[in-house]
């Protein structure tokens, strides 16, 4: 049995865990804990502090300090003797990762992974950081001096150790309340928003900000919904110029298809190398959407290679979708993704202007492939082929590794995208996966009491973000397959949504169950950042949900949602753009299209048009409002319950659909 600060060489409780990332940690020197009550246990028992680490499968510097501490006997000693450790993936428990980030960020400034974090027997943070290597460099303290800091600390200031942790506790429990504002949000604060991105984006590179740079799908999303209405052609100019960027770039990978998860530079050019489920989703749903916006055979090729690398690459074998790949292959960051000059000349000659590869190199004396801006994304075919001879020669390398957790909110982030992008491309390959995937993420991540889970195999009950993301799914699945089916799942999971998650102080989401463990802060979930909030999908799912149903109760869920972000949309409106497209429904109106019998040039209108705020009901019809005294054969258009006169015209529908 393991000692309280020595290894016996027995796997520590890590191997258990459903998550990769966990496991991966198994072997370690380090007495490992999972997040549980058994680890604050044994820390309260013995009087020790709390080392909390936090990371996931995909994350490079994860594994640097993994390697450089983890796995360092010498270090886990220390750690084992002066701490209880407890080790968590933060895709797994999105809810521990939200708390203590704010913590460290409150601390340090800044915050990121891997993330470590000391906290009392009672799980109140006192002083934490992300990387730290073993010894003091580069101005970086080192991981062991640190804990020795703190372990004297702990024994010697007790009291100020435990002031820090009240005032930081305090603080994150503030910051966790609902913020509402004295008046309603609308226009003003969508056009402060894209203000405020059009003041920040690159003319020169495309994106917002400067390096590093994300994908921010959310960021585009908000002018591509305003290019809708606005005379200023600006707007949109800075979504293709965006799009186009990201996919000429070496962040996009142009052999295989799909996006890295950030640029390290302004260029687009150096990623970090890492290939998230979410990132997928959220770039096909921008493509698709700006393709119906601004018709580019680019932007479908964008779109037809990131479904295809998904489905190729991360589907898992038992149904749903995986979450990662790693940035890392035999040890070394993008290993698998560059290229020598050399090796291109050998294997297609062709691609060596095409791809800008040099002898010198874009990254560490390799080559990242990727397009000049402004040059054609589209491959002659002499080019398709070279590229094919490429992806057929990097096959033969050792692939980065895979995070197969399969996660309920990215799954049904993807379902979502997949399901547009089907019905916008017209391709029924992709609505069959769709509904493949529809049919089997119930079977994989729902209880047999209807109760949905973080993750397939884990004991970690689902948060809000994934029935918000579920809600959303299953809506947009209805308007694709135009059944009913869909739309009972989406229904189901809404109710249960408001039941185990509704603040019945403060309106909106909280991050976890009524009936989950409560952590030292009741968390909140209203920042779009690399996703959006699990408020705001919540928000833009429900007032669709009620165009569709009829239902104005999911409306005034939706108004309340807002409400209850109403201050922080106020006060930070691009921290809070996807929550700006609901806004945008609300006030607007959404308009609810219902097109009756057989009329596939009908549904066809809606689907390939940019009509940011349509709903589309087709098919046999279900048990709504929508449908009662229908002809066949005819498209009705309403808004706000005020009806156009029917169309059986497509252009006529195409009008009715663009009046603002």
């Amino acid at each position: 049995m393991r000692g309280d600060d020595s290894f016996d060489g027995v796997p520590n409780r890590l191997a258990e865990e459903a998550s990769p990332y966990l496991r991966q940690h198994a072997d370690n020197p380090v007495d490992w804990y999972p997040w549980g009550e058994d680890a604050f246990v044994r820390a309260r028992e013995e009087n020790r502090p709390i080392l909390l680490s936090v990371g996931y499968s995909a994350c490079h510097w994860c594994h640097v300090m993994a390697h450089e501490s983890f796995e360092d006997a010498d270090v886990a000693g220390v750690m084992n003797e002066l701490f209880v450790n407890v080790k968590v993936d933060r895709e797994e428990r999105p809810d521990v990762d939200a708390i203590y980030m704010e913590a460290v960020q409150a601390l340090s400034g800044q915050g990121g992974w891997p993330m470590t974090v000391f906290l009392t027997p009672d799980g109140e943070p006192f002083y934490g950081g992300t990387y730290y290597p073993p010894r003091a460099t580069h101005g970086r303290p080192g991981f062991v001096e640190l804990m020795r800091a703190i372990d004297d600390a702990w024994r010697d200031r007790r009291d100020q150790i435990d002031q820090q942790a009240r005032q930081l506790t305090d603080a994150i429990r503030a910051n966790s309340a609902a913020q509402s504002a004295d008046s309603a949000v609308g226009d003003e604060q969508i056009d402060a928003a894209i203000g405020g991105l059009m003041s920040a984006y690159d003319q020169e590179w495309g994106g917002f900000g400067s390096a590093p740079k994300f994908p921010q799908p959310s960021f585009s999303e908000l002018l591509l919904h305003r290019s809708f209405d606005s005379n200023n052609p600006g707007i949109l100019d800075a979504v293709v110029a965006t799009a186009a960027a990201m996919a000429a770039g070496g962040i996009y990978d142009h052999l295989g298809g799909g996006f890295a998860r950030y640029s390290v530079e302004r260029t687009w050019t150096v990623p970090h190398f890492e290939k998230m489920l979410y990132d997928q989703a959220g770039l096909v749903r921008l493509y698709t959407r700006l393709w119906r916006a601004s018709p580019d055979p680019a932007w479908a090729q964008v779109v037809d290679e990131t479904v295809t690398y998904v489905m190729r690459e991360l589907a898992h074998p038992e149904g749903g979708i995986c979450s990662a790949e790693d940035a890392d292959s035999e040890g070394v960051e993008g290993k698998f993704y560059v290229w020598s000059l050399r090796e291109v000349e050998t294997i297609a000659p062709e691609a060596v202007e095409w791809y800008g590869v040099t002898e010198g190199g874009n990254f560490e004396g390799t080559n990242i492939l990727r397009r000049r801006i402004g040059q054609s994304l589209l491959r002659p075919p002499a080019i398709e082929a070279a590229r094919a001879a490429l992806f057929e020669a990097r096959e033969q390398r050792v692939r980065p590794g895979l995070d197969d957790k399969v996660l309920t909110e990215w799954n049904a982030m993807f379902l979502a995208a997949l399901c547009e992008a089907a019905a916008t491309f017209g391709r029924d390959d992709w609505a069959a996966a769709a509904g493949l995937l529809a049919d089997r993420l119930p079977v994989r991540l729902r209880r047999a009491d209807g109760r949905w889970m973080r993750a397939a195999g884990s004991r970690h009950l689902a948060v809000a973000a994934d029935y918000a993301w579920v809600v959303d799914a299953y809506t947009r699945l209805t308007e694709l397959a135009g059944d009913s089916v869909g739309l009972e799942i989406a229904v189901r999971t809404a109710r249960d949504m408001v039941e185990l998650f509704w603040d019945v102080d403060n309106g909106g989401l909280l991050t976890v169950a009524h009936d989950s463990e409560q952590l030292i802060a009741a968390p909140r979930d209203t920042y779009d950042g690399a996703t959006p909030s699990a408020n705001s999908v919540a928000a833009v799912a429900l007032a669709r949900l009620g165009a569709l149903t009829s239902d104005q109760s999911w409306t005034e869920r939706a108004e309340q949602i807002v409400f209850s972000m109403s201050g922080q949309i106020s006060r930070s409106p691009t921290s809070t753009t996807n929550a700006l497209l609901a806004v945008d429904l609300l006030h607007r109106g959404i308009q609810e299209v219902v097109v009756t019998g057989d009329r596939a040039d009908l549904v066809d209108v809606v689907r390939s048009g940019w009509w940011p705020r349509a709903v589309l009901a087709h098919g046999p019809g279900w048990d709504s409002p929508l449908w009662r005294d229908r002809k066949p054969g005819l498209a009705y258009v309403c808004r706000d319950a005020a009806c156009q006169a029917p169309v059986a015209d497509a252009e006529a529908l195409r009008q009715t659909l663009a009046h603002r």
